[in-house]
C-alpha cells in the first residue's frame, strides 16, 4: 500500500498557537512503472487483446458497491494531540516585577532614613561655610529655580507612567525601572553616608537637630516619605543629601526610559526633544537655585547614564550574557541580572497596547489542541 501525506500546518487562532496536521491516506494502487519512468504495458491476452489492471465494474455486486459507499461516506477522523509550541520569548512573570518594586520602594524609604541620620552630622554655617563651586562663582541664586526642577520632574514621572501602562511589555520595562531605581538610591546612600559636605549655600535653612529623640526622627522619615522628598511639599526641610542629587537622577532616569522606550519617528522625536528640555532645565535650575554643588550634579548624571547604558547593553545581546571576555559580567550585581532576565530571550520592542483587555473566551476546551487525520479507501 503506498501512501500520500498532505500536511497542512496553520497557526491557530488562540492566544498560544497551535497546528492542525491533516493527513490523508490513500490506499488506490498505482500504475506499475519501468525504471526509465514510463508505465508497464498492459499484458496481453492469446487473443491479442490488452488486459485491463483495473477490476471488471461494469457488473458491481450490490455488497461492494455498498461498502464502497459506506467507507466514502465514513471517512475515518482520529485525534491526535500535538504539544504546544514553546513558550513566548518575553515572558511577562510579574513576580518579578514585584521583587523590584520592593527593592526600589525599601532603598527610598532606607534613603530617608540615612538623610536623617545625616542631618545630625551636617556642620553649622557659621562653622564650616560652603565649599567654592565655579559654577556659583558665576551665576547668581535664582530663588524659584527649584521649583521649576521639581515641577519638571513630576511632568517627566507622569509622562514615564503614562507611557509605561500603555507598553505591552510592561511588566519587563518595569522591573528594569525599578531595580535600576533601587541600585542608584543605594548608591546614593553610600555616597552621602561616607562623605558629609557642608551646606553649597548660606541661604539654605536646616531644621534643628533632634540628636538621641528617635521618635522625632520617625515622624521627619514618614514626613520626608509622604511628601515624596520634595521641597515644594514642605516635607524636605533637612540638609546633608548632597553626594549625589536625587532630583538630577530622577531626572535623567526617567528621560532615558522614555527615549528607549518609544518609537523613533519624527513625531516621537518631536517628544523626545520635549522630555529632553524638560530633564535639561531641571537639571540646570538645581545648579541656579544654588541647591546642590555642581560636582552632585555631574555625579548623579554619570552614575544614572552609565548604570542604564551598561543593564540594556547586556540586556539587549545575548551573546554577551555568557562571554568569557564580557567584563560587565564582574558587576556585583549580575546575579540579580541573571535572575530578572533569564527569559528574556530577545530585545524588549516598542510595542504598545492597552492596559486592560477582555478575557477571551473559549468555546471549546483550550487546554488541547488536536491534529485530525483522515483516511480514505476506495476499492
Amino acid at each position: 500500500m503506498e501512501a500520500s501525506h498532505l500536511l497542512d500546518e496553520r497557526e491557530d487562532d488562540r492566544p498560544n498557537g497551535g497546528y492542525h496536521v491533516m493527513v490523508t491516506i490513500d490506499d488506490r494502487p498505482r500504475p506499475q512503472t519501468t525504471p526509465t519512468g514510463r508505465p508497464h504495458p498492459s499484458p496481453v491476452t492469446p487473443s491479442g487483446d490488452q488486459v485491463d489492471d483495473k477490476p471488471d465494474d461494469s457488473q458491481p455486486t450490490h455488497l461492494a458497491r455498498g461498502f464502497r459507499k459506506a467507507l466514502r461516506k465514513n471517512q475515518d477522523y482520529i485525534r491526535i494531540p500535538v504539544p504546544r509550541s514553546s513558550g513566548s520569548r518575553l515572558p511577562s512573570e510579574w513576580w518579578k516585577t514585584g521583587i523590584a518594586f520592593i527593592w526600589a520602594g525599601f532603598n527610598l524609604v532606607l534613603t530617608t532614613v540615612m538623610i536623617t541620620v545625616i542631618h545630625e552630622r551636617v556642620p553649622d554655617k557659621s562653622v564650616s561655610p560652603p565649599l567654592p563651586d565655579k559654577f556659583f562663582d558665576y551665576v547668581p541664586r535664582v530663588e524659584w529655580a527649584f521649583s521649576v526642577t521639581e515641577v519638571n520632574g513630576m511632568i517627566l514621572v507622569a509622562l514615564w507612567f503614562i507611557q509605561w501602562l500603555f507598553l505591552k511589555h510592561r511588566a519587563i520595562v518595569g522591573r528594569r525601572f525599578f531595580f535600576l531605581q533601587g541600585m542608584l538610591y543605594l548608591y546614593r546612600m553610600v555616597t552621602m553616608y561616607i562623605t558629609t559636605l557642608p551646606v553649597p549655600s548660606m541661604h539654605m535653612h536646616c531644621a534643628p537637630k533632634l540628636y538621641s529623640d528617635s521618635h522625632g526622627k520617625i515622624e521627619r522619615v514618614l514626613q520626608l516619605v509622604s511628601g515624596a522628598g520634595l521641597s515644594i511639599t514642605g516635607s524636605h526641610l533637612m540638609c546633608g543629601d548632597f553626594l549625589y542629587s536625587g532630583h538630577t537622577v530622577m531626572l535623567t532616569l526617567t528621560f532615558l526610559f522614555i527615549q528607549e522606550y518609544s518609537p523613533r519617528s519624527l513625531l516621537w522625536r518631536c517628544y523626545h526633544v520635549i522630555c529632553w528640555l524638560l530633564s535639561a532645565v531641571g537639571v540646570v535650575c538645581i545648579l541656579m537655585a544654588h541647591e546642590h554643588y555642581s560636582v552632585d550634579v555631574v555625579v548623579a548624571y554619570f552614575i544614572t547614564s552609565r548604570l542604564f547604558y551598561w543593564y540594556h547593553t547586556i540586556a539587549n545581546n545575548q551573546a554577551l550574557r555568557g562571554s568569557p571576555n564580557n567584563y560587565l559580567n564582574q558587576t556585583w550585581w549580575n546575579r540579580v541580572f541573571n535572575f530578572l532576565e533569564k527569559n528574556v530571550k530577545t530585545t524588549v520592542p516598542c510595542t504598545f497596547s492597552w492596559p486592560l483587555s477582555l478575557p477571551s473566551v473559549c468555546f471549546k476546551n483550550p487546554c488541547k489542541s488536536y491534529s485530525i487525520v483522515q483516511s480514505t479507501r476506495d476499492e
